[in-house]
């Protein structure tokens, strides 16, 4: 887990920017409550994506392929708890949290897996990972 850590950090990180610049671009308030109440329907998916992503990604959540488990649970799971909580989940908004959330949790994994290619040798189609553990 020690190794996942910091990829669990980003993906955290990713969410808040999300959340934080939607509330920033309907003028919603920045307040802590505000942002909570936003942001706990997509951390608990996140939570329930890295689960699940451990369990189908070789254990491996961080990875680019475990990266879109996480991506998709994220945003299922996020908003079937908005649904639930009575928020908001038109059609406009289902879309752009996918592209959003899709483009930050991927492209962090997939710029980090370019970076690891480049620094290591790594081939792409042999499969062989670099010491960052983030295969190609």
């Amino acid at each position: 887990m020690r190794r996942a850590a910091p990829a669990l950090a980003a993906d955290v990180l990713c969410v808040l920017v999300f959340v934080l610049v939607g509330r920033s671009s309907h003028r919603e308030a920045l307040t802590l409550p505000g942002v909570a109440q936003t942001a706990w329907p997509f951390l608990v998916g996140l939570g329930a994506g890295w689960l699940l992503a451990g369990a189908a990604a070789r254990g491996r959540p961080q990875s680019l392929r475990g990266g879109l488990v996480v991506w998709a649970v994220t945003v299922g799971a996020g908003m079937a708890l908005r649904a639930l909580a009575g928020q908001g989940t038109e059609p406009a908004f289902v879309l752009v949290a996918a592209v959003v959330l899709g483009a930050l949790l991927l492209g962090w994994r997939a710029a980090t897996a370019a970076v690891v290619r480049a620094r290591t040798g790594t081939d792409r189609q042999s499969g062989r990972t670099g010491r960052a553990g983030i295969p190609s």
